[in-house]
């Protein structure tokens, strides 16, 4: 498989969803997050734009999001997270497992993402990950195996604040089993705006520690 070629064309449509501007619908705002969808051109459902301010630089957000030994301490949706194989210093394999969602409602999902690390200039810094097929990690019975569409994060420091961020998540994923759509469209907003609040809750817990 050629992730090298997975990780540039899934960064070319992370780049062209944060510069795309029409067509999105707010449709939840809490905790000073703003989620917003619209029909998506990857699978039957929508895409899903949660944006928010974080206090901090994108060189300390980014990497707090997505490395494991940050990860696994901050993302309470989430039951584990660990790197499968490292591909260079930018790109990698993770797994993730979630918690089940809404008392049982969503059981746990499991996810096997390439992920690649990209900056911009104007110190813009950018996660761009798709499921990909991995054969040393198969699906096993304890969780349905879900399908992440391209999804990412993208971070820009704020020009009239640069030690604060915005932070502007994409998601669309494909979560498997017979869900019904209502369920998908609640869950996802709330999972967005969790992981705004986490993030920022989190950082700052490791500002308090510092």
């Amino acid at each position: 498989m050629d992730y090298k070629k997975i990780a540039d064309e899934v960064s070319e449509k992370i780049l062209s969803y944060s510069q795309d501007t029409s067509g999105w619908k707010v449709i939840k705002i809490s905790k000073n997050v703003t989620v917003s969808s619209k029909p998506s051109k990857e699978y039957a459902g929508n895409i899903y734009r949660g944006e928010g301010i974080i206090k901090e630089v994108p060189s300390k957000i980014i990497p707090f999001m997505y490395l494991p030994e940050y990860r696994n301490k901050w993302d309470k949706a989430l039951q584990s997270y660990k790197l499968l194989e490292r591909i260079d210093q930018d790109t990698g394999i993770y797994h993730s497992v979630t918690h089940s969602y809404g008392m049982g409602l969503i059981s746990s999902r499991d996810f096997v993402d390439l992920l690649h690390v990209k900056p911009y200039p104007g110190d813009i810094l950018t996660t761009n990950s798709v499921s990909v097929e991995y054969s040393s990690c198969p699906p096993t019975p304890s969780c349905v195996r879900g399908y992440n569409n391209p999804c990412g994060y993208v971070c820009s420091p704020l020009p009239e604040n640069p030690e604060h961020s915005k932070l502007i998540v994409f998601i669309q994923p494909e979560l498997g089993g017979m869900l019904p759509g209502s369920v998908v469209e609640t869950a996802l907003p709330t999972t967005l705006i969790n992981l705004i609040t986490e993030t920022r809750a989190g950082l700052k817990g490791l500002k308090d520690h510092d």
